[in-house]
């Protein structure tokens, strides 16, 4: 099994260019809103951390962005409680899908926590200034310094680039994107049985 990776700044498009592969897709976003409606562990683990901004259950995203932008130290609480149950979902997502030939991973932290591994094929999305501010604001309770924390919890864009296999520049009409996504396809299927 060839474990794929989308990595790019929030709003790049790393979901959409995620779906285009046309093969098991394990979205870590999803995965965190199902916690967020079904886990009442974490419900209670986090209303203890943040008991002024955690009301009720389930948790809603409301009170998450007012937590950090209240105090972006809170973010790292947040994810103390949560990223331990996305990654035990993701060993699972990978355990039920080891027979198949590729699967990829759209996990906006993937490198920030060290999920990737050596021999991943990391895809860097790259997309326009004007086009990512263009999604992000039509993101339900879009709020700019809520952004603005998350991104700085993220490695550098920078670094990003330089860990990936390939670059893919998200800035065309959706049936170009489908065309570029089967040719990447193609050529990491090719790449890896070749070798």
């Amino acid at each position: 099994m060839i474990r794929a990776a989308v990595i790019g700044n929030i709003g790049s498009g790393k979901t959409f260019v995620a779906k285009l592969f046309k093969c098991p897709v394990f979205n870590a976003d999803n995965e965190v809103k199902i916690i967020y409606r079904t886990n009442k562990v974490c419900f209670y683990k986090l209303k203890k951390l943040l008991p002024n901004y955690i009301k009720s259950f389930p948790i809603k995203k409301k009170e998450l962005i007012e937590a950090i932008s209240k105090d972006k130290k809170n973010l790292k609480k947040i994810s103390y409680i949560v990223h331990p149950l996305v990654r035990q979902k993701m060993n699972l997502f990978l355990k039920k899908n080891k027979k198949q030939k590729i699967v990829l991973l759209d996990i906006p932290l993937l490198i920030e926590n060290n999920l990737n591994k050596k021999g991943d094929i990391l895809i860097f999305i790259k997309s326009k200034k004007s086009k990512i501010l263009h999604r992000l604001k039509k993101r339900p309770n879009f709020n700019l310094k809520f952004l603005k924390n998350l991104q700085e919890n993220q490695t550098k864009l920078s670094k990003k680039i330089k860990l990936s296999d390939y670059i893919v520049h998200n800035n065309y009409p959706a049936n170009i994107m489908k065309k570029k996504i089967n040719i990447l396809k193609k050529r990491i299927l090719y790449e890896r049985n070749s070798t």
